[in-house]
Protein backbone atom coordinates (compact mmCIF):
# COMPACT_ATOMS: atom_id res chain seq x y z
CA UNK A 1 0.00 0.00 0.00
CA UNK A 2 1.06 3.54 -0.69
CA UNK A 3 0.46 5.98 2.06
CA UNK A 4 -1.18 9.31 1.38
CA UNK A 5 2.11 10.94 2.19
CA UNK A 6 3.68 9.44 -0.94
CA UNK A 7 0.59 9.15 -3.15
CA UNK A 8 -0.29 12.86 -3.47
CA UNK A 9 3.20 14.06 -4.46
CA UNK A 10 3.53 11.24 -7.00
CA UNK A 11 0.15 12.14 -8.56
CA UNK A 12 1.22 15.78 -8.70
CA UNK A 13 4.48 14.82 -10.33
CA UNK A 14 2.67 12.64 -12.91
CA UNK A 15 0.30 15.48 -13.77
CA UNK A 16 3.26 17.76 -14.48
CA UNK A 17 5.00 15.28 -16.80
CA UNK A 18 5.65 16.43 -20.39
CA UNK A 19 3.17 13.90 -21.81
CA UNK A 20 0.39 15.09 -19.50
CA UNK A 21 1.16 18.73 -20.31
CA UNK A 22 1.08 18.04 -24.07
CA UNK A 23 -2.24 16.20 -23.79
CA UNK A 24 -3.69 19.00 -21.70
CA UNK A 25 -2.63 21.60 -24.27
CA UNK A 26 -4.07 19.59 -27.17
CA UNK A 27 -7.40 19.08 -25.42
CA UNK A 28 -7.59 22.72 -24.38
CA UNK A 29 -7.00 23.86 -27.96
CA UNK A 30 -9.65 21.46 -29.28
CA UNK A 31 -12.24 22.78 -26.88
CA UNK A 32 -11.91 26.29 -28.29
CA UNK A 33 -12.03 25.42 -31.98
CA UNK A 34 -14.78 26.98 -34.02
CA UNK A 35 -17.83 25.01 -35.08
CA UNK A 36 -18.48 27.17 -38.11
CA UNK A 37 -17.25 24.61 -40.59
CA UNK A 38 -18.79 21.20 -40.92
CA UNK A 39 -20.24 20.34 -37.53
CA UNK A 40 -23.54 22.19 -37.83
CA UNK A 41 -23.95 21.17 -41.46
CA UNK A 42 -23.20 17.53 -40.60
CA UNK A 43 -25.83 17.46 -37.86
CA UNK A 44 -28.38 19.15 -40.12
CA UNK A 45 -27.81 16.56 -42.85
CA UNK A 46 -27.95 13.70 -40.33
CA UNK A 47 -31.22 15.04 -38.95
CA UNK A 48 -32.82 15.29 -42.38
CA UNK A 49 -31.41 12.05 -43.82
CA UNK A 50 -31.45 9.76 -40.75
CA UNK A 51 -33.66 11.11 -37.95
CA UNK A 52 -36.78 12.18 -39.87
CA UNK A 53 -36.99 8.99 -41.98
CA UNK A 54 -36.32 6.91 -38.85
CA UNK A 55 -39.21 8.54 -37.03
CA UNK A 56 -41.39 8.04 -40.11
CA UNK A 57 -40.53 4.32 -40.29
CA UNK A 58 -41.30 3.89 -36.57
CA UNK A 59 -44.65 5.67 -36.97
CA UNK A 60 -45.56 3.51 -40.00
CA UNK A 61 -44.59 0.35 -38.10
CA UNK A 62 -46.72 1.32 -35.10
CA UNK A 63 -49.69 2.22 -37.33
CA UNK A 64 -49.55 -1.04 -39.33
CA UNK A 65 -49.24 -3.24 -36.25
CA UNK A 66 -51.97 -1.45 -34.32
CA UNK A 67 -55.05 -3.59 -33.91
CA UNK A 68 -57.84 -4.00 -31.43
CA UNK A 69 -56.91 -6.45 -28.71
CA UNK A 70 -59.11 -9.21 -27.38
CA UNK A 71 -60.44 -8.68 -23.89
CA UNK A 72 -58.96 -11.26 -21.51
CA UNK A 73 -61.31 -13.69 -19.82
CA UNK A 74 -62.47 -12.52 -16.40
CA UNK A 75 -61.10 -14.57 -13.50
CA UNK A 76 -62.56 -13.59 -10.10
CA UNK A 77 -59.42 -13.76 -7.95
CA UNK A 78 -60.26 -13.28 -4.28
CA UNK A 79 -57.38 -10.88 -3.59
CA UNK A 80 -58.31 -8.42 -6.38
CA UNK A 81 -61.08 -5.80 -6.51
CA UNK A 82 -61.81 -5.97 -2.77
CA UNK A 83 -64.44 -3.39 -1.76
CA UNK A 84 -64.54 -3.03 2.04
CA UNK A 85 -66.52 0.21 1.70
CA UNK A 86 -68.04 2.16 -1.16
CA UNK A 87 -66.06 4.78 -3.05
CA UNK A 88 -67.26 8.34 -2.25
CA UNK A 89 -68.15 9.06 -5.91
CA UNK A 90 -70.62 7.65 -8.39
CA UNK A 91 -72.30 4.39 -7.44
CA UNK A 92 -69.44 3.50 -5.07
CA UNK A 93 -68.35 0.48 -7.08
CA UNK A 94 -66.30 2.17 -9.84
CA UNK A 95 -62.79 3.46 -9.14
CA UNK A 96 -62.05 7.13 -9.77
CA UNK A 97 -60.38 6.51 -13.14
CA UNK A 98 -62.53 3.53 -14.15
CA UNK A 99 -62.33 2.43 -17.78
CA UNK A 100 -65.15 0.07 -18.73
CA UNK A 101 -63.10 -1.35 -21.62
CA UNK A 102 -60.06 -2.26 -19.51
CA UNK A 103 -61.08 -2.45 -15.84
CA UNK A 104 -63.35 -5.12 -14.43
CA UNK A 105 -65.74 -4.73 -11.52
CA UNK A 106 -65.83 -7.39 -8.77
CA UNK A 107 -68.61 -9.16 -10.70
CA UNK A 108 -66.83 -9.03 -14.09
CA UNK A 109 -66.55 -6.77 -17.11
CA UNK A 110 -69.32 -4.31 -17.92
CA UNK A 111 -71.35 -5.19 -21.01
CA UNK A 112 -70.46 -7.67 -23.71
CA UNK A 113 -69.81 -5.29 -26.63
CA UNK A 114 -66.06 -4.99 -25.92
Amino acid sequence: FCSRKYLIPSLLQMSLSPVALAARRALAAASHSSHEGGAAKTWKILTIVVAFPGVGVCMANAFMKAQEHEQPEFVPYSHLRIRSKKFPWGDGNHTLFHNSHANALPEGYEGSDH
